[in-house]
């Protein structure tokens, strides 16, 4: 197998919880060697959220073992003078750090960009934040549902029932991880060119909204305000979930014919040419009036028959399926996104690999989430300190 891409890049990690974990999580899959610089008491926060006590209660909680794995771990005070300094030996051997306190925290600790980067001027130093590094916002506090509230996320979702609505997963707080391990990419390519390294400031604020281009690009470029509409496509009808004899199926009819081809399988060729209906806009301006009639044929079979049926007439449909039934669907095992691992104390752990599949360099889950300073003493002593030094350190709580 080739030498995975990040082979040989190190990268400081000093994120806790989501943001900061789940962009270093990436750069660990593809082979980065991360190192979690976590404080001596308790770690990562993520180590005790989890639905499992028991697994709360070892800090290795299901919210850190999702997000954790390939890593090492290394505990350390920052706060200390002794941290500090070993911190900055580690940032010289270092090409990436990432952090996701409040903004002013790393400075008041003396460990800004600017301080880090006269030590090591080739870093490249990523701080994610909830709303930057910059602006009148910047110092407040936030976790996810505040920044979905903020961004139109949740003035957008739901319908006239239930409005606004939180996404069921932190996806700003996922996001943000991804922008910023896109942009730690981009800046390490960079470097490769011109050999400096360069701050990176990630907002989750910022991450979030334009993943809202479409609806977005209606408000600043059309005029038309957002209205919120749970599972029906504003681009389309007859376009999101519908009831079938057994369940709901969702159906995508958004091109002309795929509407067509829909109403000859559901023995409604006349609404091809009724007028409410011929066209997308009126079909959209009458989807109240459509949706009824479509769902009184969907009623007459079961989900899994007329998700057949449809694809099979290349109207794009599937079953709306638990995440349980979503993660062992055929799809899914064949692309073999969820991999095993064995952490001893725990059991065999099912973690997702990388998601992107590349054919020469592919990402690998090598190790298990690690436990609280399982390698302080490994990378410590590759910095020359002794074992009467790591003693003693870790008798002033400094590991």
């Amino acid at each position: 197998m080739s030498k995975q891409i990040l082979s040989g890049v190190r990268v400081l990690d000093l994120t806790n919880v989501l943001s900061g974990p789940f962009a270093t999580l990436h750069l660990a899959l593809l082979g980065a060697e991360v190192i979690k610089i976590e404080n001596p008491k308790d770690g990562d926060l993520a180590r005790k959220l989890g639905v499992k006590p028991e697994f709360n209660d070892q800090l290795m909680g299901t919210s850190f073992l999702a997000q954790n794995c390939n890593k090492k771990s290394v505990t350390l005070n920052t706060k200390t003078p002794e941290g500090k300094e070993i911190l900055k030996k580690l940032v010289k051997t270092a090409d990436v750090l990432v952090e996701n306190f409040r903004p002013g925290v790393m400075d008041r600790l003396g460990l800004g960009y600017k301080t880090l980067a006269e030590i090591n001027p080739r870093l490249v130093y990523c701080s994610i934040s909830g709303f930057g590094q910059t602006g009148p916002d910047a110092l407040k506090p936030a976790y996810d549902q505040i920044i979905q509230g903020l961004s139109g996320v949740m003035a957008i979702n739901g319908d006239e029932r239930l409005n606004p609505l939180r996404a069921g997963f932190p996806v700003c707080d996922t996001v943000g991880g991804l922008n910023a391990a896109f942009a730690i990419m981009a800046a390490l390519y960079h470097r490769e060119r011109s050999g400096k390294g360069q701050f990176i400031d990630i907002a989750m604020l910022d991450s979030i909204m334009p993943l809202m281009g479409w609806v977005a690009a209606n408000l600043l470029i059309a005029g038309a305000q957002p209205v919120p509409m749970g599972n029906d496509n504003f681009t389309a009808a007859p376009s999101g979930s519908f009831k079938t004899k057994d369940g709901n199926i969702n159906i995508a009819a958004n091109k002309q014919e795929q509407w067509e081809s829909l109403c000859d399988m559901l023995g409604l060729p006349e609404l091809k040419k009724d007028p409410r209906f011929e066209k997308r806009d009126t079909r959209k301006k009458n989807r109240k009036l459509l949706t009824p009639l479509v769902e009184a044929k969907l009623a007459q079979r079961p989900t899994a028959e007329w998700v057949e049926m449809l694809n099979a007439g290349d109207v794009p449909s599937g079953a709306i399926l638990t995440l349980e039934d979503a993660l062992s669907q055929p799809q899914v095992r064949h692309r073999g996104i969820l991999k095993e691992i064995r952490e001893e104390g725990i059991g065999t752990l099912k973690l997702f690999g990388l998601a992107a599949q590349f054919s020469d360099t592919p990402g690998e889950l090598t190790a298990p989430p690690p436990r609280l300073s399982a390698h302080t003493e490994e990378v410590l002593s590759g910095l020359g300190v002794t074992k009467e030094e790591l003693a003693s350190l870790k008798a002033r709580k400094v590991i």
